[in-house]
């Protein structure tokens, strides 16, 4: 039997810069979508990554999400790689603009399917910690390794 191998590091809290985002947006109708259409819109992004001008790091994807969404535009999941500046955005894809931010940063290593259930240790964490969450503002995943059997991934959950 094999045994999980698991790891979660609380990094503390860390300001973030301005970062411009392009990519695909996934729209589903319920949380079970999103675990088909993430990896399949993580593929095709890592596919068609050479389209993508002015790439900051190409080995890592970036998520972005707002846990609550004031608005239409803001539903979703953004697959996306950061550029320095936005330039000739390929054939069906979005641009994203995430503002400078300070977030609750935690690494976790595993499979991408128990990411939700980190997210506990997490938010206990903020508020263990005197912080505030901040649902209405982007949260991001930076993924710097993203396979079918594992992923590194830095959960930054916005916060004040």
């Amino acid at each position: 039997m094999m045994e999980k191998m698991n790891s979660i590091t609380l990094e503390g809290v860390k300001e973030f810069p301005k970062k411009k985002l392009v990519g695909f947006r996934v729209v589903c109708e319920d949380m079970r979508g999103y675990g088909k259409q993430i990896p399949e819109a993580y593929m095709s992004l890592e596919r068609r990554k050479s389209e993508i001008k002015q790439l900051v790091e190409p080995v890592k994807l970036i998520g972005a999400f707002k846990a609550q969404e004031s608005s239409e535009e803001d539903d979703g999941y953004w697959v996306c790689f950061e550029v320095h500046e936005f330039e000739n955005i390929p054939e069906g894809m979005v641009s994203l603009v995430v503002p400078a931010q300070k977030y609750a940063v935690l690494n976790f290593k595993g499979h991408a399917s128990e990411i939700f259930q980190v997210y506990t240790h997490l938010h206990k964490w903020i508020s263990e910690n005197g912080y505030e969450r901040v649902p209405g503002k982007w949260s991001l995943e930076i993924y710097s390794k993203w396979t079918e059997s594992e992923d590194k991934v830095d959960l930054c959950d916005p916060v004040i």
